[in-house]
Parts: structure tokens; sequence; C-alpha cells
């Protein structure tokens, strides 16, 4: 009786506010693969058998009806549930609906705002269509090329009227996607014209020779023969305007910024939206002397079974792949495998160490994301034995003062081969952050009230894990003592302790390009350096809890692999 619904669960869902019928249901999908898909399939046929309208411009920006949002709303619901190829024409209508309404801007103002953010949702349609993989048509091809056509329309008009650009970004993507899916067709380049965000005279100031401008001496770190800053830019929260929307040109004058500072590395992944993109972008603006210097480390994530033959030409092939997306060598490619029943990763690891040797000019190094202590030996001695040398130099994991799973078993097994641990989540999202500092315990992480992002859900969720509220707070208020003593940030001592934990290489600290900047903060860490007293409190309050947060996630990465169970 699948259609039978409880009276009073009936009335009750109906009489729902919105916000809260859009919290109940995050809470349902938290619970399992059966309600996600139970979701996309009514959303999908909601979208098959009422399709929506193409609201002509003369509605579309209308501030009288429900206009552009309800058109954007039902856009995001087509790609957020598998259909992307279907959002195609409604993304290109809306493009052309720009040129055709006359709409006019200002830098920084809701309109440009509302722009940036439509360009995001073509880069998420895009990483959705990638993931999909639909069927290498002629109707996708001339959905794509229309697309792409529309958004070159809208650039032209924007240089015609004298305003802001926030198409860069997903002309960027759009491009990359057509060429993904029809590498047969490289003519697109030309038609496209210089791949670079524009710059206008007021931010051209902005963009000067980059080189560190502060007087704070950074720390370094070798991986591998690779000289790594032990401060990364992370690039995660690209992925989703979830985090808020920037144009391209505000992304790089931040990367700009980021790099003037002395933070030279940053950290992408082959799943992060455009942020391969966008750096390929940036880096390719650089002096040569300054371009040199700064490190692109990305990665190779496999979350599913591979379709065709794992062999060495495949991988060449994927290598080949972030280098075209990075325009150039990747100093760090990381790589992740979803099923560690599945032995192709060992083959795999063995080929990429190989072309770090072979092929320089495509990857310098080679390193692991969220391997386990017991997989990351295996790897190790596979590749020791297959070619003599491990080659593998760093292992990407989530590690902080309430994510302490590293210390369990991994620490000891990177010392051993000689790897360092990259680590990401050292500031919980921001939780591990003044803001959180005496604020009583959130009730639903799925309220709407509570303006969380996807950073702090999931971050709470491994606070429950390590811990109760209350111990929470105590680390915080140690948190607070400390920063006061040295005169830093909360979240400076949160990074610091990891940075000195054994194994450490480096920390991944996540930026919001152009939306949000915590440079100078940032550079604060490396002015700390914890006493005795200091480490000796942290470890006290954090690493009692070491055990009990290892038996209920799993060892490092485990909260992220099929058939992965934690107790």
């Amino acid at each position: 009786m699948s259609g039978h619904v409880n009276m009073m669960d009936d009335v009750l869902i109906a009489a729902l506010d919105p916000s809260v019928l859009r919290t109940v249901t995050r809470a349902f999908v938290s619970q399992g693969p059966l309600a996600h898909v139970t979701l996309l399939n009514h959303v999908q046929n909601w979208l098959k058998t009422s399709p929506p309208r193409f609201v002509p411009h003369t509605e579309l920006f209308d501030v009288s009806g429900p206009g552009y949002p309800q058109y954007l709303s039902n856009v995001r619901c087509m790609f957020t549930s598998q259909m992307p190829a279907e959002s195609l024409p409604y993304l290109s209508h809306f493009s052309v609906c720009v040129v055709q309404a006359g709409l006019l801007w200002l830098s920084d103002d809701e309109c440009e705002a509302m722009l940036a953010s439509f360009c995001g949702d073509i880069v998420q349609a895009m990483q959705a269509l990638k993931e999909c993989r639909p069927t290498r048509t002629d109707e996708l091809k001339d959905s794509l090329l229309s697309l792409l056509k529309a958004l070159m329309s809208c650039e032209t008009y924007s240089l015609e009227k004298n305003l802001t650009s926030p198409w860069s970004g997903a002309l960027l993507q759009v491009e990359d996607v057509f060429l993904w899916f029809f590498p047969d067709f490289p003519d697109i380049i030309p038609l496209r014209g210089p791949s670079e965000p524009q710059i206008y005279p007021s931010q051209a100031a902005q963009m000067v020779r980059v080189h560190p401008d502060n007087e704070i001496r950074t720390e370094s770190i070798f991986l591998g023969p690779l000289e790594a800053p032990r401060l990364f830019n992370g690039l995660w929260q690209v992925s989703s305007p979830a985090w808020g929307s920037a144009s391209s040109i505000k992304q790089t004058l931040a990367l700009d910024r980021l790099v003037k500072a002395g933070f030279l590395a940053t950290d992408m992944a082959d799943h992060y939206g455009d942020a391969e993109l966008i750096y390929k972008s940036f880096r390719s603006r650089l002096p040569p002397a300054v371009a040199n210097t700064v490190i692109a480390a990305t990665k190779w994530c496999v979350f599913k079974d591979v379709e065709g033959e794992i062999s060495a030409q495949f991988v060449l092939n994927a290598v080949q792949e972030r280098s075209r997306r990075l325009g150039g060598r990747i100093e760090l490619l990381q790589f992740h495998w979803h099923d560690y029943s599945k032995k192709d990763y060992l083959f795999i690891l063995t080929e990429l160490v190989k072309l770090s040797r072979s092929h320089p000019e495509l990857i310098s190094n080679v390193g692991l994301c969220n391997f386990d202590a017991e997989h990351t030996e295996e790897a190790c001695r596979h590749i020791l034995s297959e070619i003599g040398k491990i080659g593998l130099v760093s292992n990407q994991v989530q590690y902080s003062l309430v994510d302490t799973r590293p210390s369990m078993k991994i620490a000891d097994v990177c010392t051993k081969y000689g790897l360092k641990l990259l680590t990401y989540g050292s500031l919980c999202g921001g939780l591990l952050t003044e803001r959180w500092l005496d604020e009583k315990e959130p009730d639903d992480i799925y309220s709407e009230s509570l303006n969380l992002t996807p950073s702090h859900r999931k971050y709470l969720d491994v606070v429950k894990a390590w811990g109760s509220w209350s111990d929470f707070q105590h680390l915080l208020a140690a948190l607070k003592t400390i920063a006061d003593k040295h005169g830093v940030d909360m979240a400076n001592v949160a990074v610091r302790w990891v940075l000195d934990r054994p194994a450490v290489g480096a920390t991944i600290l996540g930026t919001r390009l152009g939306v949000s900047s915590n440079v100078e903060s940032n550079l604060k860490v490396f002015l700390l350096k914890l006493d005795e007293e200091d480490t000796s409190r942290l470890n006290h309050l954090t690493l009692a809890h070491a055990v009990k947060i290892y038996e209920t996630m799993g060892d490092c990465g485990s909260e992220y692999r099929k058939g992965a169970v934690a107790t």
C-alpha cells in the first residue's frame, strides 16, 4: 500500500510551513539511500509530467511576479535530480533573456549577485552532467553549443555596455565539458576566443606581479622532493553556491591575494566544480618566475566501478585530463579509491608513480586521499615490490582536535614509509572558532533558521561522534584561553595543534574565493608556538576521545567508502 499515508500525517504535511517541510525532508534524506532514491524519483516524475515553462524575458525579470527566482529554482531541481541534460535548454533560455531584457548592473549590486549565482548554477549543472554521463548524442552536443553561444552573447553584451562580467567561469566550464564529451570537436575553442575573465580598469589596478608581501616568515615542508608550504588553500567550497558565489575575476583576485601573502599551494579535485579551471586561469596570468613557485595539488577520485579496461593508457588519460584542466603540470596528484575489495587501485597507483618519473611535465608527485592505515601500507608495499621505490609522498585525511583518528594508526604508517599527512577539516568547518564559543547546541542541524553550511552539518556530526556538546564547549574555552595568551585567534591554535602532530606535513584551509577572506588570520599560525602547558592541556581534552571517535567512525576515510560500516 505504497500510496497510503496516515490521515494525521497527511494533515501534518499539508499544514507544515515550507521551511519546516524542507528541514524535515533533509532529515529524511540523511537516513539512507532508499530515502534519497525516493526523493529523486518523485522529483524526476514531477519534472517530466509537468516540465517548467520557458518564461519570456518580460515576465522573467518582472518584480511583480514569481519571475526568475521561481524559474531558476525549477532549473536547479532539474540538474540536482540527475536531469542535467534536460536543464541545458533552460539555462540557455535564461542567458538569452538577460540580453533581450537589456539588464544593467553594477559591481556588487543585487543583479550582479544574481547573475554570479546563476553562473554558479551552470558550473554545478556541468559537473552533474559529467557525473550522470548521458549518451553522447547530437542533441546533447547541440544543447551544449547553444548554451555556450548564449553565454558568449552575454559576455559580448557586458563588454558593450561596460558592465562587469560574471560569465567567464561558466563559459570555461561549458567549454571544458563540451570537449570532455566531444573531444573530436576542438574547433569549439576558437569559437569563443580567449578563455580569460575580463579585467576592468578598477580591478586591473589590483592585479600586480605576484610576490609574497607579508613580513611573517611562513613554514615549508618536503613532500618527497616537493618543497611545499605548511598551509594550503582549499577549494572545496567552490564546488557549491551554498558557501556563496563570486565572479571569476573576484576569484582570480582572491587567489592573487593569497599567493602574495605566501600561500603558494592550492588543493583542488576533479569534482570540485570549476576549481581546476579557476586555478588554470589564475596560473596562466602569472609571470613565469612566479608561476614556477606555485603548487597545484588536485585529486583523481574514483567513487564507483570503472567502465572499461583499467590499463596504463587509462591511467595516462586520467592524468592528461587533470593536466588539461589545470593548464599544465600537476605538482601533486592525490588518488582516492571507492572500494578496497577491488584491487585495481594498486595497479593504478603503481602506474601513477611510474608516470611521475616518465612524464614530469604532466605530474611531479603522487599522494593518497582518505586512505586508511591498512591500505596505505598495502599500497606502499605493492609499489615497492613492483618498482623498488614507494614513490608516494602524502595522504590527505581529516584531522582536527575533534577528529583525532589519524593519531590511532595512520600517522605511524606514514612515518614508517616516509609519507606526510595533508589534513583537512582542521577547523571543523568553522566550528573551532569564536563564533561557536558559549553557543547552545543546535537542536536541528537541518533547520534553515540556523543558516548552517554543508560544512557545519558535516562537522556537527563529527562533534557528536567525538563527545558531548559540553565537552566541545570545554575545548573551545581552552582554545580561547590559549589564543588570548598568545594574542592570536582560536582558529590559529586549532591549526597549530594539528601542524605539531606527528607525521603532519601541511593543513588545508578552505577559502571562499571572492566571497570572504581569512588571509590575515591564517598568517598568525606562523607566529604561534604552543608551549608544553598549551599542548598538554589540549591533548588532555581531545586525545581522551580518540578511541571513541575511531570506533564510531572507523579509520580515516571510512565514511566515504562503499560498504564501510561504522560501529
